[in-house]
């Protein structure tokens, strides 16, 4: 059984938690992504930068559909070399709320996938957390029982966004 990256249940892990996924590895869903500085790519089709100056890292990413976005560490803000877009107060796991730092754009890709997004940069994390926002978009799904992230097998070649249009109240499919 697959379950759909829009199911957001209310979870909360014990207080005494401090990082943003609850801890422990028991259920927990890792995959293997490349975040890569949007702006370099930019400056590269623009011809101010060479190819190999784009900056990309591969991480391994705690999935977790409980959150909203993307959450890297300070390390990974600096290898990508990412602007910082706001400062914006967040709620972590645990209830507790801290000031971060947002930046961007990157992009996040997962096999035949990708996603432009923001991240959350929360000082002292020790792993990459892939939230339901950029899930959505990579129109990606998680294997319980494998434990593992998979590609939409109903949309296996491409992914699909669900956008509604105003003025009629059935789903467009855009693919």
């Amino acid at each position: 059984m697959l379950i759909p990256t829009v199911k957001r249940p209310n979870r909360l892990p014990p207080r005494d938690v401090n990082q943003p996924s609850g801890g422990g590895d028991m259920g927990l869903v890792y995959a293997e992504l490349e975040l890569v500085s949007s702006g370099d790519r930019e400056l590269f089709r623009r011809g101010f930068i060479t190819e190999e100056a784009i900056h990309s890292v591969r991480v391994r990413a705690l999935v977790d559909s409980g959150a909203y976005q993307m959450v890297i560490s300070e390390h990974i803000k600096e290898q990508l070399d990412l602007q910082v877009i706001e400062k914006r107060l967040v709620a972590l796991a645990d209830e507790s709320e801290r000031r971060v730092e947002i930046v961007g754009p990157i992009e996040v890709h997962f096999k035949n996938r990708m996603t432009l997004t923001s991240a959350v940069v929360l000082p002292g994390l020790q792993e990459v957390l892939l939230g339901s926002i950029p899930m959505d978009d990579l129109d990606v799904v998680i294997d319980p029982k494998q434990q593992t992230l998979e590609v939409n097998p109903a949309n296996p070649n491409i992914a699909v966004t669900i956008v509604k249009n105003v003025a009629d109240t059935s789903p467009t499919y855009i693919a």
